[in-house]
């Protein structure tokens, strides 16, 4: 006898305008993140971009350290949902090249967000919140595995620290070269991503 399935409560029309409003509130935060980071981000640039009042924002996350925390744990979800859509047959550099495109891109059209400096209030609401730890351990371990995997093929300098390449590789996605350049205006935003997947993989010695 096939089992009953459940119905799901339906969501009121006020919570989905709730929730839609979050999300705004998220992405306008992640957005803002990428272009001016944490410090200079205030909750005025927030609501003004949502085109809400402060008083609302604050109906919504409590303050811009817990807003900012939240938008980070959004990003970790994006970035974990790209890497398990990436195909299991790719060879593991190919996903690690895939993984830096993928992070350049979204930080030259200011959709990742900057890291907090090592003094910013917001590095210690990260470091204590749990889904951003666990979702951080999740994502730097299924790199840690593609790194191991592509050294044990000779394709990574297998005398380097695994760890050492994987925050290598997490640093491009704040590279201030890609600012540098896009400020220029010499390249376009895809040959400025080609250009920095290039020097962080093959380096700069003329081979």
């Amino acid at each position: 006898m096939r089992p009953m399935s459940v119905p799901q409560p339906k969501v009121s029309f006020k919570e989905q305008m709730h929730l839609a409003r979050e999300e705004a509130i998220l992405q306008s935060t992640c957005r803002l993140l990428g272009e001016k980071a944490y410090d200079a981000m205030t909750m005025d640039d927030v609501a003004n971009a949502v085109g809400i009042a402060k008083a609302s924002l604050y109906k919504h996350f409590s303050s811009k350290e817990e807003l900012c925390c939240a938008a980070m744990v959004q990003i970790l979800q994006r970035v974990r949902a790209y890497l398990d859509g990436l195909p299991a047959e790719m060879p593991s550099m190919d996903k690690l090249r895939a993984l830096v495109r993928w992070s350049l891109e979204r930080l030259i059209t200011n959709e990742m967000p900057l890291l907090p400096s090592r003094n910013s209030t917001l590095r210690a609401v990260l470091m204590a919140d749990k889904d951003y730890l666990n979702g951080l351990v999740t994502v730097s371990d299924q790199v840690g595995e593609w790194i191991t995997e592509a050294q044990s093929q000779g394709q990574i300098n297998p005398t380097l620290p695994p760890l050492v390449v994987l925050y290598t590789l997490y640093a491009r996605a704040c590279d201030p070269v890609v600012t540098f350049l896009k400020d220029g205006g010499q390249y376009s935003d895809a040959e400025i991503v080609d250009l920095v997947v290039r020097t962080c993989f093959d380096g700069l010695a003329a081979r």
